[in-house]
């Protein structure tokens, strides 16, 4: 193996799951700095292993990296599959482990086992206490769009279908606006996060497709400060969550709300982008599972006298515009990438280390391991 600086980027094994951490261009600019970057071949990702080769990266197997060196770093997106393996190798991804998700300490259990190390996109932070890189925009613009799909095919009488990725935003943008007939006008939405990243994407995508100014509600901190549950989301066609949640606060919307409103209840998508579907603090109690692209909405028990309501939960919403969500994230991430080497001394890796192992202390204690 090389004395250079090395990345090696894994295969995604979620299923639909088309989005990279490193694309051909971050690539190219890891390779000129010096670095000697390693990618498992995968006909899933949006972009093709020849794009890879063809600006200097070295094709390795499918999900050899269990096989690496211990010191060359992983970096993938998505959390791996269960397991019980320890993990010895440093990972670079989202593990969804920090905020007691459900399995959160059997995952930190195996780096723990591994003697290995997790630095968690989520918490790799700027100055300013600011995610370096999130898929916060694209997943509130695909969120959007999808709770814009499952309102045209509940219109028709039926639940939204197989979802798949889009060549682009303006694929996208049209594809919806043909849903509704050649234009959302007409539709109402509520959008809470607004001023996120997240949130600006929704609304971003709602604008698009035609919904007008003063139907596109743009909630944050303010209007949530009175404390839920909101009467308001009852009153749209989509709901969509976009917050960041880090301590319980009321719930928004509840199954009992949505019944009590009866046949008056215009709420029927809930496009939950923050999806914290296995965190105790969730403000959307109406559903517990996760959708995914091949089922992309659950429906809410509301009685067979009321109209349906429809939850969409997926956890990896970008990978419907799987090229534009890669190369803005890796963009965003590659000046982080780019001080990898000196993470010793790097603040954003320091504090993302010091994390984890405060996490990892955690998950001991409730693994019974310390």
């Amino acid at each position: 193996m090389s004395s250079k600086p090395t990345f090696w980027l894994r295969c995604e094994k979620k299923e639909f799951e088309r989005r990279s951490a490193l694309t051909p261009t971050t690539a190219k600019k890891l390779i000129d700095a010096g670095f000697e970057i390693f990618v498992e071949k995968d006909e899933q990702r949006i972009f093709d292993d020849s794009e890879f080769e063809a600006v200097g990266c070295k094709l390795v197997e499918n999900n050899s990296w269990p096989s690496a060196p211990t010191d060359v770093p992983i970096i993938g997106l998505k959390e791996l599959p269960v397991s019980k393996e320890p993990l010895p190798h440093t990972h670079i991804q989202f593990a969804h482990c920090y905020k007691q998700q459900g399995g959160w300490s059997e995952v930190l259990a195996r780096f723990y086992h591994g003697k290995g190390t997790l630095y968690d996109l989520e918490f790799l932070n700027d100055a300013n206490g600011r995610r370096v890189a999130a898929f916060g925009f694209h997943a509130g613009f695909a969120g959007a769009a999808a709770g814009a799909l499952a309102l045209a095919a509940r219109r028709q009488g039926k639940p939204l279908g197989l979802l798949s990725p889009y060549a682009n935003e303006t694929a996208m943008v049209s594809a919806v606006k043909e849903s509704l007939g050649g234009s959302g006008k007409g539709v109402k939405a509520l959008v809470i996060g607004a001023l996120g990243r997240c949130g600006r994407g929704a609304v971003d995508l709602l604008r698009k497709i035609g919904l007008d100014e003063d139907d596109i509600l743009k909630w944050d901190l303010a209007e949530t400060a009175k404390g839920g549950p909101f009467p308001e989301i009852l009153d749209v066609d989509i709901f969509v969550n976009c917050i960041y949640l880090s301590s319980k606060i009321p719930h928004f919307v509840t199954r009992e709300t949505a019944i009590a409103a009866g046949q008056n209840r215009r709420l029927s998508v809930v496009v939950d982008v923050s999806c914290d579907t296995t965190n105790p603090y969730n403000p959307i109690p109406i559903y517990n599972i996760n959708t995914t692209f091949d089922k992309p909405t659950v429906a809410v028990d509301v009685g067979p006298e009321n109209p349906p309501l429809d939850v969409i939960s997926i956890d990896h919403l970008p990978t419907l515009l799987p090229r534009e969500a890669s190369e803005q994230f890796s963009g965003d991430l590659l000046p982080s990438l780019l001080t990898f080497p000196k993470r010793s001394s790097e603040r954003v890796w320091v504090e993302a280390e010091t994390l984890f192992k405060e996490k990892l202390g955690e998950a001991a204690k409730a693994e019974g391991l310390a």
